[in-house]
């Protein structure tokens, strides 16, 4: 039995977080940042997430539908992932690991040329069975 936790719409285009990373030097040590492109995608999604009291710390199936506003080919895969870092960034979820995060049923990409846009279903597991970490 699941219940849901949370329900929100992001209205941008998703983007991934892996394009365009850029290499920065702090303290004479490189280090790898998200694009300009994604910090400001996270950022304009704030004003979409419901803020919670605390974060999710229960076992969560995240499923997320992105309506992308081209039929070109993305990997669902990297959207989680930014998806997913977002959601930790503004406190949604304490954490993205596999003991929080135990998957992202239901989840899909579709094409919508007049509304890009990433809907968001968080819903609480309460059992899960066969293999656990």
């Amino acid at each position: 039995m699941s219940d849901e936790l949370l329900r929100f719409t992001i209205p941008l285009t998703p983007i991934t977080k892996k394009n365009s990373s850029q290499i920065v030097v702090c303290s004479g040590k490189p280090r790898i940042i998200p694009s300009k492109k994604f910090r400001e995608y996270q950022e304009a999604c704030g004003w979409f997430i419901h803020k919670l009291d605390k974060p999710i710390e229960c076992k969560c199936n995240i499923k997320a539908v992105y309506y992308m506003p081209t039929r070109r080919r993305v990997d669902i895969t990297n959207l989680h992932s930014a998806l997913h870092d977002i959601l930790v960034h503004y406190g949604i979820i304490a954490d993205d690991n596999c003991k929080i995060v135990i998957g992202t049923d239901g989840s899909r990409v579709r094409y919508d040329k007049e509304n890009p846009r990433t809907e968001v279903v968080i819903t609480k597991v309460e059992e899960v069975t066969g293999f656990e970490v």
